[in-house]
């Protein structure tokens, strides 16, 4: 699963980095006209060119010092992004609607030639692309709750998550429709419809929708992909990497080892492959919740997580069956579904292209029925505790503090363990 998540994160990074890229090009455009007419050096199977390189290289710039911030000073980001975002949002829309007119009836009477149960699986198969984007956040999130304020604090993200996705549905539908009326091309990017704001006026709008469209693309890159996957990789390399060391390893490798302009000549495989990537992320998602809620009844011993040879190793290899199991209940039914994504020349069956349509449902849920089962009728006994074990209880003070500095765990916890120790007074 470490594993897994991390190499996912890592390509998301560079599929992201790219965008942050487009932000630079219109705030480029925005300031300085004359970039638009920058002689390209670069040869044709460079698959980018000298614009863009040189937005690309300023993006890299300017987001490699934020990767050196700590997490949780990181919040000012986040509240700037949630507010500005938005705003561009409904900016740009307000504009579409004013520009093509309110009259235009065109812009809202455009229907669908699907019908019956063709138009619902449609539905359900871009339901399930849209969620196979957030896919890689359900088994992300640990590493953010765990800086909340109280326990309650991710519940809100139950109704926020859905509320954003469908607004930002709307946002896309509406505006490329604009788009087509406008310029006579379905623009889906919005930094692509802002690029065409020429006009000394228009010039200033497309700067700040491009500026905090790049602040939105920075908080989103480094919440959903780089700290993710840095601290897999302080999972896999304890000892010698940390979280700060695990940003700027996936920085690099996202941003230039995966180049990612040539990663997207053939952006809609690609996309409908990470998509369909949350066939093994909603079982990995779908184990979690049922070991925290319904197995272990939210009762972790945090320390015993960090020690090897601890309650939670299972057995000499370091591995418990009943996820081994269950993860493959949860996705093997679906991997027929998910070979056209990647090879279109192969067809499937209806009944199971539409299993594959509801694939993250049904990789969740079986997962998370099948573990609970297997660990009911045979239960890792050792792992079973009357009350949590949590990092700021007086194990702190017990020997698992001895074991954690001669483990080597204090590299892996980083700043963490080094607040705790001065909070403490160790």
């Amino acid at each position: 699963m470490v594993i897994m998540r991390m190499v996912v994160g890592i390509f998301w990074y560079g599929i992201n980095a790219y965008t942050g890229a487009e932000c630079v090009q219109s705030i480029l455009y925005a300031i300085f006209p004359s970039f638009r007419n920058v002689k390209n050096t670069l040869p044709a199977s460079a698959h980018i060119d000298t614009q863009f390189m040189t937005a690309y290289v300023i993006y890299f710039i300017i987001v490699l010092p934020v990767h050196w911030i700590p997490m949780h000073k990181l919040k000012w980001l986040f509240v700037v992004k949630s507010i500005t975002t938005p705003i561009v949002g409904f900016a740009i829309i307000g504009w579409v609607i004013h520009t093509v007119g309110y009259s235009n009836s065109s812009l809202w009477t455009q229907t669908t030639t699907l019908q019956g149960s063709t138009l619902a699986w449609t539905f359900l198969n871009g339901l399930y692309a849209s969620i196979g984007s957030w896919a890689t956040l359900a088994v992300n999130v640990p590493d953010f709750t765990r800086y909340a304020a109280n326990d309650n604090a991710a519940f809100i993200t139950v109704f926020v998550l859905p509320a954003t996705g469908a607004l930002v549905t709307f946002f896309g539908v509406v505006v490329a429709a604009g788009s087509d009326i406008l310029y006579g091309q379905i623009l889906w990017d919005p930094l692509l419809l802002i690029d065409n704001w020429t006009s000394p006026g228009g010039r200033a709008a497309a700067f700040f929708c491009a500026f905090f469209f790049l602040i939105s693309q920075i908080g989103v890159n480094i919440a959903a992909n780089s700290v993710s996957a840095a601290n897999d990789l302080n999972c896999l390399f304890p000892r010698y990497i940390n979280i700060r060391r695990g940003q700027l390893i996936v920085a690099f490798l996202g941003s230039w080892a995966l180049t990612p302009w040539n990663i997207l000549q053939s952006a809609p495989t690609f996309i409908s492959f990470m998509s369909g990537y949350a066939i093994w992320l909603g079982p990995m998602a779908g184990i979690l919740l049922a070991d925290f809620y319904f197995v272990h009844n939210q009762k972790y011993d945090v320390w015993e997580l960090y020690n090897r040879n601890g309650i939670y190793r299972y057995n000499k290899m370091g591995t418990n069956w009943r996820a081994f199991v269950a993860f493959f209940i949860g996705w093997v039914p679906l991997l027929p579904g998910f070979i056209p994504t990647v090879n279109s020349s192969i067809q499937m069956s209806a009944g199971i292209s539409h299993l594959y349509d509801l694939g993250y449902f049904y990789g969740l849920g079986a997962a998370m029925l099948s573990y609970y089962l297997l660990c009911t009728f045979w239960p890792a006994k050792e792992t079973m505790l009357e009350s949590a074990v949590l990092p700021d209880s007086d194990m702190l003070h017990s020997q698992n503090t001895a074991f954690m500095m001669d483990e080597g765990i204090e590299a892996a916890l980083g700043e963490t363990v080094i607040e705790v120790k001065h909070e403490k007074n160790l």
